[in-house]
């Protein structure tokens, strides 16, 4: 069997969440011997084709809706985790899910995957007032990935973080996909979404998705929209988070409550597809995030992004190629969009060839995915895995 483990998963929604049930959807298609291993969650029922085991948590304060995991004190989730067999476990958090994979590669000697998707030391740094414990988590974290077998990050960029971090050994990139790819009928969907959602063919709509977290820049994002007050937009947010309502209340100060509006998380992903479609530019400021797949996504759907220059999210951009770009300010942001509102038929030509360079489907990324690990198992075991070479 395959593990998949991370410290969240869906109904939480996030690109690391959204990743995992991707792959496990995908690996389910293909070896039917695939699960996800991961923190409970209150009043959550699992119905997914393949198992789903989850362990005792409790909230984390400041960051909601993600949950603190305890899998060791967890008796009943340990005596059933404990008899299954893994052929590979696979990482995508260095915390409690993390360190049961590790506990678990090591106890029944086979290989672990790690990838590393966070910028955690910003985390670290916004709760933790005190710096050397601060740089003593970072240095535990890299024990971790120096402790795996492989360290995948999702783009080439994200290695100078790791590398920051004090990283030192190898890299693997691997891709992130999105399951909005391959959407020929954009331009249909755009103009049922837009009447559906109440945008007026004359107004531009913005969005943005993801946590509503201080750390996205969504600060900045709001004083940006601002200084457009003479412009006809309709701005989406989605998500959920932390900053959410103090973000609300900057809105009104800023006298944008009749054009931004904030919809809170949205777990269905067709409603969600739709104002991906509806949207003209998908304005994506952060400077924290490492590989974010709402970009991806955002461009699956002919939709082109907004993000600030020489940031790790913009290594995929080339400006007015696939994507725009503006220094990290709120005039030069604002000023961009400006001149973007006035140039629609450069928005769609941009949007069109993001969804032709930077929208891979989670099936070809699987499949990736898929022989990666086989080859990995092989390499360490020196022979062949029943259920990976049967399913080939």
């Amino acid at each position: 069997m395959i593990g998949l483990f991370n410290d969240c998963f869906p109904p939480i929604m996030d690109g690391v969440s959204l990743t995992i049930q991707n792959y496990a959807y995908w690996l389910n298609k293909k070896t039917k011997d695939v699960c996800v291993v991961t923190p409970k969650l209150p009043n959550v029922k699992d119905n997914e084709e393949y198992p789903i085991y989850r362990y005792s948590s409790l909230p984390i304060p400041m960051r909601k809706p993600y949950r603190l995991g305890f899998p060791r004190i967890d008796w009943p989730f340990h005596e059933k985790i404990s008899s299954l067999s893994f052929e590979l476990v696979h990482a995508h958090c260095p915390f409690s899910s993390g360190s049961l994979a590790m506990r678990i590669a090591k106890a029944q000697n086979i290989p672990i995957v790690a990838t590393f998707h966070s910028k955690y030391k910003a985390d670290f740094e916004r709760a933790i007032p005190n710096k050397r414990i601060v740089d003593y988590l970072i240095k535990d974290i890299i024990r971790f990935y120096e402790s795996a077998d492989e360290v995948w990050i999702p783009q080439a960029s994200v290695e100078e973080t790791l590398r920051e971090y004090g990283y030192k050994g190898k890299v693997e990139v691997v891709d992130n996909g999105n399951d909005y790819s391959g959407n020929n009928s954009a331009y249909v969907l755009r103009e049922h979404a837009r009447e559906e959602l109440g945008v007026n063919s004359w107004e531009f709509m913005f969005l943005f998705v993801g946590q509503h977290i201080y750390e996205k820049n969504l600060v900045f994002l709001l004083e940006s929209l601002a200084q457009l007050r003479d412009i006809s937009f309709k701005m989406f947010f989605i998500g959920s988070g932390y900053a959410a309502e103090e973000l609300k209340q900057l809105a009104e100060k800023l006298n944008l409550s009749s054009k931004v509006f904030f919809l809170g998380t949205i777990i269905d992903r067709e409603i969600l597809r739709n104002y991906y479609a509806a949207a003209d530019l998908f304005l994506f400021p952060s400077l924290y995030d490492n590989a974010p797949l709402v970009v991806r996504e955002a461009a699956a759907l002919h939709t082109p992004s907004l993000l600030i220059k020489d940031s790790t999210s913009a290594e995929i951009i080339t400006d007015s190629v696939n994507g725009f770009l503006s220094y990290n300010t709120t005039a030069d942001y604002a000023q961009k969009i400006r001149e973007l509102v006035q140039s629609p038929l450069l928005m769609r030509m941009v949007g069109d060839k993001a969804s032709q360079t930077i929208a891979r489907s989670w099936e070809e990324v699987v499949d990736e995915v898929y022989d990666r690990y086989v080859s990995l198992i092989r390499r360490t075991s020196g022979i062949q895995n029943t259920f990976l070479w049967e399913a080939i």
